[in-house]
């Protein structure tokens, strides 16, 4: 039980996106198509569950040992970077088309603020590896739920007769606001 409430407060309650406000750059850039969102995701899913484990390992194996705990920031900056290099190298070889519509917000996933946040927040809260892990795969899984629905509200009002000085980036930003007004409702659940 206790590992599925890290997972849902993960997800809903504490959505890095939608209620820390974390990450808005790619959820801006990303998200005017559905598919496109899946896969990135899908790759900052991969990037801060293995960047969870990675950075727990580090914290407990080598910071704390050796009583370095101020290089936190650092060596979490180095895997985060090293885990986006792999699935940038993985999206070019296997999804070409992906990877090109991507674009800049691939390598961007290293500077997503939310992928940091989760590893020092997974600190701050003194998880066990599992539940860092477990806190990891929650905080992807949210991301991309924000970022998919962000992106097929934006498909559809395509066709909406949306006011012209809305058009574009002012919609979108109103309606991430009204999803983080409907997530922030999911704060009495865990």
């Amino acid at each position: 039980m206790e590992f599925f409430l890290i997972f849902l407060g993960a997800v809903l309650v504490n959505n890095f996106v939608l209620v820390q406000f974390l990450g808005l750059c790619p959820l801006m850039g990303v998200s005017k198509q559905v598919e496109t969102s899946v896969g990135m995701g899908m790759a900052v899913t991969f990037v801060m569950t293995v960047a969870a484990a990675v950075s727990w390992l580090i914290e407990h194996y080598i910071l704390v040992p050796f009583e370095i705990e101020f290089l936190q920031t650092v060596a979490f900056i180095l895997v985060i970077a090293s885990m986006v290099q792999l699935v940038e190298m993985f999206l070019n070889k296997m999804s070409p088309s992906l990877y090109r519509s991507l674009g800049i917000f691939l390598p961007l996933i290293t500077t997503n603020c939310a992928i940091m946040g989760m590893a020092l927040l997974m600190v701050q809260e003194q998880y066990t590896f599992i539940q860092s892990v477990i806190f990891g795969i929650g905080a992807g899984v949210g991301f991309t739920i924000a970022l998919v629905l962000l992106a097929g509200l934006r498909e559809e009002l395509d066709y909406a007769d949306v006011p012209v000085p809305l058009k574009g980036a002012g919609i979108a930003f109103i309606i991430a606001g009204l999803l983080s007004v409907a997530f922030t409702g999911f704060g009495g659940l865990v």
